[in-house]
């Protein structure tokens, strides 16, 4: 019998700390005119005095709340994070002891694809009957490796994690997934540090990150559908990475999904990077949007580049 991953809890977390885009025209050469036109985000969450881990301990506690898990359950924490707490060890390995869980962590990095890649890792842990529960966590303190003076990446990127857990079904639950990279874009979208001894802060060539996300994600999105044998009319929703609104929209338009389709929390998240697809699933789920046997589809693309989807039976 087929073995499936299947979401059964979600959880989310947002540090308390609100930057509006009001508060970005004292400091930066912007309007929230401008930053809203532009990018969809009215605020972003910034850390003051939290980690990467601190914030995923409490996506997770939420999201195995809503599984009914113990920590004790589960076989397996996988976190999506561009920003540890330290080089090394993996954050994941703090947040399992911070959790109280004793299984196997570690952490994975594909920038704002990151929790799409740690959630199809996870599937094939299930699917293969290595493990029954896995906790999933995207979590990111962006803020940390922001240049605070450059209006072209200041006024997009948040803090926050979200987690879920998936676990073992016989029935249903991820039905496809594809992953892919190509690395001869790095430039595009990086940061500018020259080894693990120097820290650095992102740099973008914005019209050149926006084309490629489209091209990719769009190509992405209709080659799921059609290897499930499905159009645009069967999904329940989107979920893709909150990058960009105008992304997310040419997206959409280009597979012809109705934006009343899509889970947009870009307005109050901004970009958050690995955290942003598990901080709107979290949303969408807990505000009832989203339902029991909803066809849903994953999007994420970041900086590499790396993309990947996935089409869940939630």
């Amino acid at each position: 019998m087929k073995k499936f991953a299947r979401i059964v809890g979600t959880g989310s977390y947002l540090p308390p700390r609100i930057i509006t885009n009001s508060e970005l025209e004292n400091s930066l050469d912007t309007t929230d005119e401008w930053i809203t036109s532009r990018t969809g985000i009215k605020e972003r969450r910034i850390v003051e005095d939290q980690n990467t881990c601190d914030l995923a301990l409490e996506a997770s506690i939420n999201a195995l709340e809503m599984a009914e898990l113990k920590a004790s359950e589960i076989d397996l924490i996988i976190l999506a994070t561009t920003t540890p707490d330290k080089i090394f060890p993996a954050t994941a390995t703090t947040l399992q002891d911070r959790i109280g869980a004793s299984c196997p962590a570690f952490d994975i990095q594909a920038v704002c694809a990151g929790f799409v890649f740690a959630l199809t890792t996870a599937q094939q842990y299930i699917e293969n009957g290595v493990a029954e529960n896995i906790l999933v966590v995207g979590s990111e303190t962006m803020s940390k490796i922001v240049d605070w003076n450059d209006r072209s990446t200041a006024v997009l990127f948040g803090d926050g994690a979200g987690a879920v857990v998936v676990s073992k079904d016989n029935t249903t639950g991820i039905k496809h997934a594809k992953l892919c990279s190509d690395g001869k874009y790095l430039s595009s979208l990086h940061v500018n540090n020259n080894g693990i001894n120097e820290t650095g802060t992102i740099e973008m060539m914005g019209n050149e990150v926006y084309r490629i996300a489209v091209n990719r994600l769009s190509d992405l999105a209709e080659e799921t559908l059609k290897d499930c044998n499905m159009t645009p009319n069967d999904l329940a929703w989107m979920i893709p990475h909150q990058a960009n609104i105008r992304i997310i929209s040419a997206v959409a338009k280009r597979i012809k999904l109705p934006m009343s389709k899509v889970i947009l929390t870009i307005e109050k998240h901004g970009n958050t990077s690995a955290a942003s697809i598990p901080l709107a699933l979290d949303v969408a789920v807990r505000d009832g949007r989203i339902k029991k046997g909803d066809n849903l589809l994953f999007e994420g693309i970041g900086g590499g580049f790396s993309w990947g989807s996935l089409l869940v039976e939630y």
